[in-house]
């Protein structure tokens, strides 16, 4: 069970009942609100673990909602969509979510993806800077700077990096890749894997499409190069 406390954003009045009823049977703190312009209310009140956030809604929607919360908040953000082409769950990530999930979903999918989300790999050992060209990843603060400026990662995002460069030169098998950032219920969501590692590479890379730092191995995972 866990005491996290979770915002669930959504326009429509059954969905909120039903994940407020599911998510408090697990545990979670859980409040709500009917719009962008709510959930923006609710986040500068109060702390949240997790949000999650509905992509369509009227008036600010998901997108535009969770750039305005990620600007200022580390929160873990899932954004909910039913639409799933690879264009919109590019966008969600690109606005700053840490994952999405498309409905209709089961409840078992979504409660595995808070899951994930509330996720943090722990620092531990040695928590040095990791300097790679340009690159320099702080594990002690969570920060990434290129070229000396720092660049905005989703928390999740973050995870992912560090992993692959406290395993430098290594290449990392995706199921191995996916359950050390995302958990036991991750393994073979290849492509979901390749959608995140595109994000960090646009991020991180002078040019994204012909990586320096983040390689990969094909058919069989990725590597990070120093």
């Amino acid at each position: 069970m866990s005491s996290a406390k979770i915002l669930v954003v959504d326009d429509e009045p059954q969905i909120r009942r039903i994940m407020r009823t599911s998510l408090t049977g697990q545990g979670y703190e859980v409040h709500d609100a009917r719009s962008g312009e709510e959930a923006l209310e609710a986040v500068r009140a109060q702390r949240f673990d997790l949000i999650l956030l509905d992509l369509n809604m009227p008036g600010i929607g998901g997108l535009e909602a969770c750039r305005i919360i990620r600007a200022t908040s580390e929160v873990a953000i899932v954004m909910l969509t039913v639409r799933n082409t690879e264009e919109d769950k590019v966008a969600a990530l690109d606005a700053g979510a840490d994952d999405y999930v498309t409905k209709p979903f089961s409840m078992p999918e979504l409660l595995a993806r808070i899951r994930a989300s509330l996720r943090r790999i722990p620092v531990t050992g040695d928590s040095s800077v990791i300097q790679a060209g340009d690159l320099e990843i702080n594990p002690a603060a969570r920060s990434v700077k290129v070229g000396g400026k720092e660049v905005r990662l989703t928390p999740k995002e973050f995870d992912l990096l560090h992993f692959l460069a406290t395993n430098a030169n290594a290449t990392i098998a995706h199921t191995k890749l996916l359950q050390a950032v995302w958990g036991p219920d991750y393994g073979d969501e290849v492509e979901y894997l390749r959608t995140f590692i595109n994000q960090v590479r646009k991020k991180i890379e002078r040019a994204p499409a012909h990586p320096r730092h983040v390689i990969t191995e094909p058919w069989v995972g990725y590597r990070f190069q120093i």
